[in-house]
């Protein structure tokens, strides 16, 4: 494999203001979606405080709902314990 010298980069002030020009904009457009997704999510949380107030079903209930697990209820008493051994 033939090996070449390194090359040389330099960076020069148009280099900069070209970067720091990108930088600002960049920035500005992140303000301006978190600024929009603020608004939005204030929106979403009057509308669930509505929902909620109809409906009461607490997060775990609702999370379960979403993904369609349905929780058993769990046998008390000894009977659960005997395959366990437990008396």
């Amino acid at each position: 494999m033939l090996r070449r010298k390194p090359t040389r980069l330099e960076l020069k002030l148009d280099d900069i203001e070209e970067f720091e020009s990108i930088r600002k904009d960049l920035e500005s457009r992140k303000k301006q979606r978190e600024d929009a997704e603020e608004a939005a999510a204030g929106e979403e949380t009057a509308a669930a405080a509505i929902a909620l107030g109809s409906d009461h079903k607490s997060r775990e209930q609702i999370i379960n709902d979403r993904i369609g697990y349905k929780p058993q209820p769990k046998a008390g008493g000894r009977a659960a314990h005997f395959g366990t051994f437990e008396f």
